[in-house]
């Protein structure tokens, strides 16, 4: 009996195993070509060297020591202040958008959410022009705002906290409700303490999304200094050749603070998207 259930785990966590090393693959061999010299990069083009020998810095030195140049460090700067704030803009729209849609009872309440989920349906790229446009008839463009204002709501993120919302226990709300609480302060004292795990599940998705978001900065900006990270770093591919090395290297660096936040808030977004899938009323 051990040796069958062994045999059905090893089943089961082999292609796991197998699914993972296939998509680590480009990381680790990002981090290879970081650490490589750049005549090595070129030699082994043709050949699969997953261990730099020998490693060097050289590529990271380029990439941090030459601020006129390349400012990483602006850049980094930039895409940490406007993923922050479209996460923060995120959480509080949506939240109050989903505490709507789940706990308060208006008129078409329903059609509204059908209309407002069928807009995920809608490719994000379809909405690039129209967005420029307005941003420039308001004056936006080139600024933080034409950055944060178009991510400043989703549709995906009311969706997921109202399938939260609606697995809270209306007994809750209906005490807090006898205590003299609105529906703001249902909202703030009883509907947010339980939905922390949906808010941290949505909150690293949002921001990683923003953090790595690449057309609309691109479109949206057109100043060095105002670009964010992964559009800044296309500098190294010229027209006529790629600097393999320091692109490697930025990209590396640019992997570390959202790797960091899915590690941190790892147990959180798993609790959260398991809750967040329970059916709703």
């Amino acid at each position: 009996m051990r040796n069958l259930l062994r045999r059905s785990q090893l089943g089961l966590h082999l292609p796991m195993m197998l699914a993972a090393l296939f998509f680590l693959g480009p990381l680790l061999w990002m981090l290879s070509t970081a650490f490589k010299a750049p005549a090595d990069i070129i030699s082994g083009l043709g050949s699969a060297q997953w261990i730099p020998q020998p490693a060097t810095t050289e590529n990271f030195r380029n990439v941090m020591g030459k601020a006129e140049e390349f400012p990483i460090w602006r850049w980094t700067a930039n895409s940490l202040f406007v993923s922050l704030a479209v996460t923060f803009l995120v959480l509080v729209v949506d939240s109050l958008a989903a505490f709507a849609y789940s706990r308060l009872r208006w008129h078409g309440r329903d059609k509204v959410f059908a209309l407002l989920v069928a807009t995920m349906l809608v490719p994000g790229q379809v909405l690039l022009i129209p967005t420029y446009l307005l941003i420039r008839q308001l004056g936006l463009f080139d600024t933080y705002g034409a950055l944060i204002f178009p991510a400043s709501a989703s549709a995906f993120g009311v969706f997921l906290l109202r399938q939260f919302f609606l697995t809270i226990p209306m007994e809750l709300e209906e005490a807090a409700r006898l205590d003299g609480c609105g529906p703001l302060g249902i909202m703030r004292h009883v509907i947010i303490p339980l939905s922390k795990p949906a808010l941290a599940t949505l909150g690293i998705f949002t921001f990683m999304g923003t953090w790595n978001a690449f057309e609309g900065p691109l479109l949206f900006t057109d100043s060095t200094l105002m670009r964010t990270l992964p559009v800044g770093i296309t500098i190294f591919q010229g027209r006529y050749n790629i600097e393999y090395g320091p692109l490697m290297a930025a990209a590396a660096l640019a992997a570390i603070p959202v790797t960091i936040a899915f590690l941190v808030f790892q147990r959180h977004i798993i609790k959260g998207i398991s809750l967040t899938g329970l059916a709703g009323r």
